[in-house]
């Protein structure tokens, strides 16, 4: 079984290519990927044209795309995620049906389902979509347009929708968060009563291996997580553990906080810390027959442990 990659020198790419040895793979990207041979070197495009290179592949992992962006600055950020999540991906889509590519694997976002959970049932694939970014609402666009050209030319297109994906070599907040832990000193947020999915980058891998060939997954869209939530609290104090560190919690009212960060203008961080985020993973367990494999405490162990060991 052959397959393509792309974002392969990505956090989740990366992670997927090391499971994969059992395939023949490829990669796609402006980057060559240590260990695969077979690389085409190409910016992925709305005008990329991949040639040969996909003739003979059964399955594309389509994980590259123009990622969430704290304080965009760029001068129209919903037409700069368009070129790259939008119009890039039907385009490599639209190549892989005419070579002959059975199935598209797309790696799209929670954020298509929304913000929040707060006072809220868990998110579902089948929801209404309500994206509340660019980022958010290109990942939607693209589900669309996959969609369409799965009906046009028979192309399988299987959907998965993580949340926040964590593991060793995670960077971003996560990152920022195990380095604040292991500096030991008081934190103002032991009364976090919140409930936050996340997914362990193992999980997320386990369940695109099985989407790579169960015959119930073409067309279809999956939610992903670790299968328990973790108030903000109860994230902080497993990072602790992870990185043997003692953490004093101080259960500050989660209306001070929030009154505070909203008055210096962070008020989104607020929405991040205290708020929740849900998804609803029975789908994706019943219909593929898939489970997490490893534990949310275990997978936030691994985490630590890889950033202790960088």
């Amino acid at each position: 079984m052959s397959i393509v990659v792309t974002g392969a020198n990505g956090f989740v790419g990366g992670s997927l290519l090391d499971s994969l040895d059992k395939f023949s793979v490829k990669t796609i990207g402006r980057i060559s990927v240590k260990g695969v041979p077979n690389h085409m070197q190409t910016t992925i495009a709305p005008d990329s044209d991949f040639g040969d290179f996909l003739a003979g592949v059964t399955c594309i992992i389509h994980c590259a795309a123009r990622v969430h962006v704290m304080n965009d600055t760029t001068a129209n950020p919903l037409e700069e995620f368009r070129r790259t999540n939008v119009d890039a991906t039907k385009n490599l889509a639209r190549q892989a049906a005419q070579a002959g590519v059975k199935r598209f694997i797309f790696i799209s976002s929670i954020k298509v389902n929304g913000e929040s959970t707060t006072n809220k049932a868990a998110f579902k694939p089948d929801d209404q979509p309500d994206p509340q970014d660019s980022y958010g609402q290109s990942k939607h666009e693209a589900e669309v347009a996959l969609r369409q050209l799965a009906q046009e030319t028979g192309l399988e297109v299987v959907i998965i929708r993580p949340p926040i994906v964590y593991g060793p070599g995670v960077k971003g907040n996560m990152r920022s968060l195990m380095k604040l832990v292991g500096k030991g000193v008081p934190l103002p947020l032991g009364g976090i009563k919140n409930a936050r999915s996340l997914v362990a980058v193992d999980n997320l891998v386990s369940l695109i291996k099985v989407a790579l060939t169960h015959p119930k997954a073409a067309n279809q869209t999956f939610l992903v997580s670790d299968g328990v939530d973790l108030s903000t609290s109860d994230l902080i104090r497993e990072i602790a553990k992870g990185v043997n560190k003692r953490i004093s919690l101080l259960p500050i009212p989660v209306t001070i906080l929030t009154n505070l960060l909203t008055f210096v203008g962070k008020g989104a961080i607020a929405d991040r810390l205290f708020g929740s985020l849900q998804v609803d993973i029975t789908k994706t367990k019943q219909l593929l027959d898939w489970k997490p494999t490893v534990s949310v405490q275990e997978g936030i162990k691994l985490m630590c442990q890889g950033h202790q060991s960088e």
